[in-house]
């Protein structure tokens, strides 16, 4: 019997550029113990279980920056990465309109159960990496790759790319404006999404740290198969090299 996959996985571990990249929503994948959660696999396949098309993003971002990455390796339905603990959307129980059975019930010793697993895993992971960057006297820029819908609540969303952010903008700002300047197309500027309260990883591992850092979301219709991934991949790449951060 196959076991579980680890709850997040390494990519170019050895990468020796100072950037981390980090995918929160990376896999759909539910661990052996929880079934299906309730849902049926096309709305497991579809935008509420996974950001697609991110991970092929993020690895090639990665690759082509020579830079290490560490991805989460199971669904945000099952347990959303990119939350607080104590925000209810860490577990949800309704996403986009679909409601979630197996997570409609869960007792906290069931809750802690997949923190303990998923979560805190992931997240030390993380923090493990920026201290061995610290160790080196290095203060690494984290690079967060997410993917958003189309449409959304109803909502058409016109930006091929948003880059979201903090009050800290010291790449968030300029990355904007390189994006624009060689890319000749609308970029969301804190939309579709911003980083604000529901947000834990940037915030946690890069706003509280004083590291650089930024969120790239970018539309999922545009990066669904892996050619188009690569191609907004290398956009970004083009961009950030421009902006002599990889």
């Amino acid at each position: 019997m196959q076991s579980d996959p680890a709850p997040f996985t390494r990519f170019n571990e050895q990468g020796q550029t100072p950037v981390l990249v980090l995918c929160d929503h990376a896999s759909n994948a539910v661990p052996s113990w929880l079934g299906s959660l309730g849902i049926s696999d096309d709305a497991m396949q579809s935008h509420i279980g996974w950001d697609i098309g991110a991970l092929h993003m993020a690895e090639r971002i990665a690759q082509r920056a020579d830079a290490p990455g560490i991805f989460s390796a199971y669904s945000r339905l099952v347990l959303d990465c990119n939350r607080p603990l104590s925000d209810p959307a860490l577990i949800p129980e309704v996403s986009d309109g679909t409601h979630i059975p197996a997570n409609k019930t869960l007792t906290k010793e069931q809750a802690g159960e997949r923190i303990e697993k998923i979560f805190l895993p992931y997240h030390f992971a993380i923090a493990n990496k920026l201290t061995e960057f610290a160790s080196r006297g290095i203060e690494p820029l984290i690079l967060a790759v997410h993917s958003c819908a189309p449409v959304m609540n109803n909502i058409q969303r016109p930006w091929p790319i948003g880059i979201a952010h903090s009050p800290d903008e010291r790449v968030s700002r300029p990355l904007i404006g390189k994006l624009e300047e060689i890319g000749g197309f609308a970029v969301g500027d804190n939309e579709p999404y911003a980083v604000d309260e529901s947000d834990y990883t940037v915030v946690a591992h890069g706003l509280e740290r004083g590291l650089r850092h930024v969120l790239i979301e970018v539309r999922q219709d545009l990066i669904a198969d892996e050619s188009g991934a690569h191609k907004w991949a290398d956009v970004l790449f083009d961009a950030l090299t421009g902006l002599e951060l990889l």
